[in-house]
């Protein structure tokens, strides 16, 4: 099988299924890491039996494994499906980050993928249950992840989703550099990571890129809406959606 990529303690894996000249969707499939310790293969193995349990419940065309009956038109936003996993699924993606977005041909289609660390959301589409644990991945992460003190939330998949908007105009990741090596599964140095009002392991909101093209300045404003330090302050998807949809205005 060839090998599309990586994350946290797996990889990812295209399986090509066209018997006897059939024409049938390629798979997708996650296999643990070989360099995984057993207690690390457990905890991997009941996130992906978890992620499997979700996508059987989720029906949207910019989801990754989401089935779609009747869908044929697919939105060229990632955006798009997080209001349908809020208000109507009750699920907080968790881990929105630009290699969680899957792009097909010239952005014909833009999806989600990873549903595997999502967190239930209450009525007030707050993460109430205190045994559950935002696991993100660190430079993406909202500041209140990184607070003990700090409430999970709908608003934070939005922080990391403005980042993902900060991506596309620097051509960058937020925050740290990736490492050379490209280990699976490396953690980040303690040294490496920051301290930014208090909050150890935040480095702060990083800056929209100096020169952007006059056409790009809509993006730069949602990209500061979305990245504003108190959740609340932060647009619904919702409203982000309708803003993508009417020239960027959040």
């Amino acid at each position: 099988m060839q090998k599309l990529g990586f994350g946290t303690g797996v990889s990812v894996y295209l399986m090509k299924r066209s018997p006897r000249g059939l024409s049938r969707s390629p798979w997708a499939v996650k296999k643990i890491s070989s360099s995984c310790s057993q207690s690390q293969r457990s905890l991997f193995q009941q996130r992906l039996r978890e992620e499997a349990q979700k996508l059987r419940n989720l029906q949207h065309p910019n989801i990754v494994g989401g089935n779609s009956p009747g869908m044929e038109r697919v939105d060229s936003h990632p955006i798009n499906p997080i209001p349908y996993l809020h208000t109507e699924q009750r699920l907080l993606h968790g881990d929105i980050k630009s290699p969680n977005v899957v792009v097909r041909g010239a952005f014909d289609a833009v999806k989600i993928c990873d549903v595997g660390v999502s967190l239930p959301l209450d009525e007030n589409l707050a993460v109430s249950d205190p045994e559950l644990c935002y696991v993100g991945t660190e430079p993406w992460k909202p500041p209140e992840a990184l607070d003990p003190d700090g409430i999970i939330s709908d608003r934070s998949d939005i922080f990391p989703f403005g980042l993902t908007l900060w991506e596309m105009l620097a051509l960058n990741i937020p925050h740290l550099p990736l490492s050379e090596s490209g280990s699976e599964g490396r953690p980040f140095l303690e040294s490496q990571i920051p301290t930014w009002e208090g909050i150890p392991g935040w480095a702060g909101i990083p800056r929209a890129p100096e020169a952007l093209d006059p056409s790009q300045e809509s993006v730069r404003e949602l990209f500061g809406a979305c990245t504003a330090r108190e959740p609340r302050q932060r647009p619904a998807a919702a409203r982000i959606v309708q803003a993508l949809e009417g020239n960027l205005q959040p």
